[in-house]
């Protein structure tokens, strides 16, 4: 949180050089984003002693990005709403993860073979991205390539492939580079396998998981729930919460500094205002339309937003609704105002109608040379087969494809798969092979088998308009919001009087590596726009201290944010914190209770029955309770009590994190369950689930800087 130092001299000459010197400070800092220009000036994260360069970063983020857009390819829907603000983090994060990867792979000093080099660029290629835009690039310069064993053919033996020592050179240089790559991604996976090996049960541990889930009791239990506890009843002072909180202080311990903010979003909406000017919108632009005098929409009412599409396609294409009932009885020239609602309106004009036909089946031939396809023309119009070209000409100068369909329309309109001058010639043929493309190299023959029955064809202009709050609405809501944190200043009154003024105020605890502000507390979905405001918080934001407002200019869905700092914490959550003393409160509470009704309970009779009867709940028969299954006990502490407890008559009453529990322990025994020694292997590893990144990490915390970069003002 640098700051400049207010710079004073009596001298005109040292003001004209400090001044000097300053400009170049604050152009420095414009194009260093913000960046501490007393710190690293590229260094984006450090784990340690190892630093996270921007250029490292910067690829990091492409490469992210590069793959989160083939995905929305692969997968729209999946992928539509994925955030990218969310993409600075995780490039920190996997390079962090990268670089104690690498620094354990050489203090081990793993290396790669050549052997294992070709078989994963070769065989089972793993650094796909590098290796695809290498194959990708030489089909871009003319060398038809799918494989890698084809793509190293062409790079390296390039004179017998069409390609000059020169032009093969830049290949070989990114081959080189994407070998290199790739020996690291091997040492990498290497390690990962060797640590994952390293994770492994003896036979004791698996026979202890077998013996555990085999074992069975004969149960009889009853539960209490303890619901919602009278506060006067079971008070809670402040003492006893600090003293739990000592107790499991570690549980609260964070791993990067912390702040904790309140957050209010505002979502500008439409105005009436807005709604009136919408409504003459439409009444303007169907007149326009209707004046025959008119050439299209007068340029302001473009300005205003209405935009217009044209389209030609198939009657029984158009969706039901107000379009189509409008389009099926208009005449050609007719205007209407088709809809209009909250979120805008639509006006259409009526074109032409016409028939067409939408789809040709034809015979196609490929062939290849200047002088054959005229012979094989002849050949086909004399009546020889299709399916005989093979055995008439040279089979790799000929190619027939029989009876394909060429759709000429599609849902969207005309596809424009055959000209009009290669229609006409087709139709004007009489049945016969004609000539519909030619080169030096070859030509495409084809002649039609049949087409399908015309259908309706219209033509029509859509003129459509979205109704977006007014850029005086927006101005009016941030005067509106101005004016309140003018008044409101700080952290305490930001929140304090948030509700009375219509705002609503979210709480959140930020991170360094927090990506944005969520729309919800522990949710991954963001506030768009709002890693500026995160960052804000994070680097200049001091404790009580509130933001400016921040805008996200999504025409259509504007939104206006501030936040204020309420605390920040780089150790541990104090036990003043909101969520940790409500939790505590209600913890302690629970405890005090239990024991009351603990009491309470066994006064009552030292049978299962009468301890029921206490509580006013029925007994349940547990016939094979096992401790790995829990039975609906879903506190630990208890289901130990029950798996360990002896059988016998005597009822044992429990307070639990939920309840108090009551239970009988009738007999023991063992399920019929054949043992499967590498089923418990992997029940062992799930069961440590030894966490390789905290162990690469150690004690060491990463330092993400990454909003020094990006992130906004």
């Amino acid at each position: 949180m640098a700051t400049l130092e207010k710079i004073r001299s009596k001298s005109v000459f040292l003001i004209v050089v400090i001044g000097v010197a300053l400009l170049a400070f604050i152009v420095g800092d414009a194009l260093t984003n913000s960046r501490n220009l007393f710190g690293d000036h590229t260094t984006v994260a450090k784990i340690g002693g190892k630093k996270i360069d921007y250029t490292d970063y910067q690829r990091k983020r492409e490469e992210l990005n590069n793959q989160l857009e083939q995905l929305k390819q692969q997968n729209p829907q999946q992928y539509a709403n994925f955030d990218p603000q969310i993409l600075a983090e995780m490039a920190v994060e996997q390079l962090v993860g990268e670089k104690l990867l690498d620094d354990a792979v050489k203090t081990l000093g793993i290396e790669t073979s050549p052997e294992q080099l070709r078989f994963y660029v070769m065989d089972n290629p793993i650094n796909g991205e590098a290796l695809g835009n290498i194959v990708r690039q030489l089909n871009a310069s003319g060398v038809s390539v799918q494989t890698p064993a084809q793509a190293y053919e062409v790079i390296f033996n390039p004179t017998r492939n069409g390609l000059t020592e020169e032009q093969a050179k830049p290949f070989q240089n990114a081959w080189v580079a994407m070998e290199e790559d790739t020996k690291q991604l091997i040492k990498r996976r290497k390690y990962q396998q060797l640590v994952v090996g390293a994770v492994k049960a003896n036979d004791l541990d698996k026979k202890a998981l077998y013996n555990d889930y085999v074992a069975t009791n004969n149960v009889s239990l009853v539960f209490r729930p303890y619901g919602n506890l009278d506060e006067k009843k079971y008070p809670v002072s402040d003492s006893e919460i600090k003293a739990a909180y000592d107790e499991d202080k570690s549980f609260y311990e964070v791993n990067e500094p912390t702040k904790e903010v309140s957050f209010i979003a505002i979502n500008v909406a439409v105005s009436d205002a807005d709604r009136v000017a919408a409504q003459k919108l439409a009444e303007a632009t169907v007149k326009a339309l209707n004046d025959s005098a008119s050439n299209g929409l007068p340029a302001n009412i473009k300005k205003d937003g209405v935009v217009m599409s044209r389209h030609t396609v198939r009657l029984s294409d158009i969706a039901g609704g107000p379009v189509k009932n409008f389009i099926s009885g208009a005449a050609a020239g007719e205007v209407s105002l088709v809809s209009q609602n909250l979120r805008g309106f639509e006006v259409v004009k009526m074109g032409k109608r016409s028939t067409a036909v939408d789809s040709i089946q034809l015979n196609i031939v490929q062939v290849a040379g200047a002088s054959l396809p005229s012979k094989v023309t002849a050949k086909l119009n004399g009546g020889l087969p299709i399916d005989s070209l093979s055995k008439a000409f040279p089979a790799d100068s000929v190619f027939g494809q029989k009876e394909q369909w060429i759709p000429l329309y599609t849902a969207e309109g005309p596809t424009n798969a055959l000209t009009t001058a290669q229609l006409d010639s087709l139709r004007g043929a009489g049945g016969k092979y004609v000539s519909i493309m030619n080169t030096p190299q070859g030509a495409v023959l084809a002649r039609v088998v049949t087409q399908k029955p015309a259908k309706e064809v219209v033509e029509y202009e859509q003129y459509s308009y979205q109704l977006n709050p007014s850029a005086k609405t927006v101005n009016d809501e941030i005067a509106k919001f101005e004016a309140y944190l003018a008044k409101n200043n700080t952290a305490e009154l930001f929140s304090k009087n948030a509700g009375a003024a219509g705002y609503n105020v979210q709480k959140f605890q930020f991170t360094q590596s927090t990506p944005a502000v969520p729309r919800m507390a522990g949710y991954n979905q963001f506030f768009p726009d709002s890693r500026q405001v995160v960052r804000w918080a994070m680097m200049d934001g001091e404790p009580g201290e509130v933001s400016h407002i921040y805008e996200s200019k999504d025409s259509s869905n504007p939104m206006l944010y501030a936040i204020a700092v309420d605390a920040e914490y780089d150790d541990y959550v104090p036990v003043t914190n909101a969520d940790v003393k409500s939790y505590l409160t209600d913890k302690v509470r629970r405890q005090k209770a239990g024991k009351a009704l603990v009491a309470e309970y066994k006064k009552k009779g030292n049978t299962l029955e009468s301890v029921a009867k206490a509580m006013g709940v029925e007994p349940r028969q547990l016939p094979e309770f096992r401790l790995s299954r829990g039975m609906g006990v879903n506190d630990a502490k208890v289901l130990g009590q029950i798996s360990g407890a002896k059988a016998g008559k005597n009822v044992v009453v429990v307070s639990g994190e939920d309840g108090v529990y009551a239970f009988v322990v009738n007999g023991s025994g063992k399920s019929d369950l054949p043992y499967n020694e590498a089923n418990y292997e992997q029940q062992y590893f799930q069961l440590i689930s030894p966490n390789f990144d905290a162990m690469l990490r150690g004690a060491d915390k990463v330092v993400n800087q990454a909003y020094k970069f990006e992130g906004g003002e």
